[in-house]
């Protein structure tokens, strides 16, 4: 789908005359969407800042070393790092000021910056000085977001700060793969040892596979190397058919709402050796107000964007075909953060998944696995396509980049937590929203 603002003012003439109507002057996002590389930082300068104490952490150092990454010297600072792990009074709270105000300066056009502070026992002070840390982040990501830049926040678990660990967290937040991520804080715990079956081809699982997001994520895993069984409606054949036809993959043609539907799922599941990598992205919206929504419209949504990733689990769980290590990730929505005027049965099903994935981690980490959900903003799909477009223009201009996602963005996320070095991260929801306003 065409943002017309977004080519609008980039000529001259649409920028004069956005700036007399006062409109939003969105930047086109730079974006990486390719395979994993070794090196991701390769070709980019970083500048590490540690205000509150003498040096960044020698293992953030050799973590962007490891990655490929550039000192900037004096010039263009594409990625920042923060350490913030010594925030810990108010000292320290104005070296963050001064030292990250010189840095805004040098921050070059799509900007990636990543702050990292830290957890554990402390005085109620301490904790204060650190909790400032998130409030910084999100206020400037909200401040550089109009350069098309970002920032988002790690907060450090007790023995999270290893090189390795802190190599998997640039990956994604030092780099373009996270253009669309901004804003956002997580908690990133110790890493440990991923399991990997060095012989095969992990096997991925995506539902809602035929379009959208669910076709960007089936491309965007195939890219990795992964086995992709894509999962769809029967009325979606076709696509499907393209879609596995493209990547190499398998399908499964099935309402996974019907009975038998999950027991063929499982069969399978069971002819490609269990999955690695668990994707749940279908789902449907039938909007009504509350007053004047019918149970059936009801029970529509609930079927497919809850029961069913129940059901699936379950299944998947009793026959022990989850593999060692697995990734499983749920797509929730904005909406189940914030809520949405006429979807209340969607904004209900999308805040489960929430809970879902905070209560199941507990039973993915004692195999080795995570379990998180991907809560995209405003995505040019085709369903955002059919909103009316005063509704569909202000859905894009209410983030910090003032601009809508693609389904592309959704999917580096995505292939982002089904990667190893996410594992720090699990029962845990990543935003992908340009920082959008709703539910901030």
């Amino acid at each position: 789908m065409t943002d017309r603002l977004l080519h609008f003012v980039q000529h001259p003439f649409g920028r004069r005359i956005a700036r007399l109507l006062n409109l939003p002057q969105p930047v086109p996002l730079l974006r990486r969407q390719n395979a994993w590389v070794d090196e991701e930082l390769a070709g980019r300068s970083v500048l590490a800042i540690a205000p509150g104490s003498t040096a960044p952490l020698p293992s953030l150092l050799a973590a962007i070393v490891a990655q490929g990454g550039t000192p900037s010297g004096d010039g263009p600072v594409r990625t920042l790092v923060i350490d913030a792990t010594g925030c810990r009074d108010l000292a320290a709270l104005r070296a963050l000021f001064e030292q990250a105000q010189l840095a805004m300066v040098r921050l070059a056009p799509g900007g990636r910056i990543l702050a990292l502070t830290s957890a554990g026992v402390m005085s109620a002070a301490e904790a204060a000085c650190l909790h400032a840390v998130q409030g910084f982040v999100r206020a400037l990501a909200k401040e550089i977001g109009r350069r098309g830049a970002t920032a988002n926040a790690l907060v450090l678990q007790e023995g999270a700060a290893s090189m390795e660990s802190l190599a998997g967290a640039l990956r994604f937040f030092g780099t373009d793969r996270s253009a669309y991520v901004s804003g956002q804080v997580l908690s990133w715990r110790k890493d440990i040892e991923p399991t990997i079956d060095e012989e095969r081809a992990p096997v991925a699982l995506v539902t809602g596979a035929a379009g959208g997001i669910g076709a960007a994520t089936a491309r965007r895993l195939a890219l990795d190397g992964m086995r992709v069984l894509c999962v769809d409606v029967p009325a979606a054949r076709q696509p499907l058919e393209a879609l596995t036809r493209e990547i190499g993959g398998s399908l499964l043609a099935a309402d996974l709402t019907a009975p038998g539907a999950v027991d063929e799922l499982v069969d399978a599941v069971r002819r490609l050796q269990g999955v690695d990598v668990l994707v749940h992205n279908a789902g449907i919206t039938r909007d009504r107000t509350l007053a004047r929504m019918s149970p059936s419209e009801w029970d529509a949504v609930m079927a497919v964007n809850l029961a069913a990733i129940l059901a699936i689990d379950a299944r998947l769980d009793e026959a022990a075909l989850l593999n060692a290590g697995a990734r499983e990730i749920c797509l929730s929505s904005i909406s189940g953060i914030a809520g949405n005027a006429g979807q209340t049965n969607y904004s209900a099903s999308k805040a489960a998944l929430i809970g879902y994935v905070g209560a199941r981690a507990a039973t993915l980490d004692e195999r080795g696995g995570t379990i998180n959900a991907v809560a995209p903003g405003f995505i040019e799909t085709a369903m955002t396509r059919r909103m009316p477009l005063m509704v569909r223009e202000a859905g894009r201009r209410l983030n910090a980049l003032k601009q809508g996602g693609t389904p592309a963005d959704v999917a580096e996320a995505i292939a982002f937590l089904a990667s190893p070095g996410a594992h720090p991260l699990t029962g845990q929801v990543l935003r992908v929203c340009g920082q959008s306003l709703l539910g901030a």
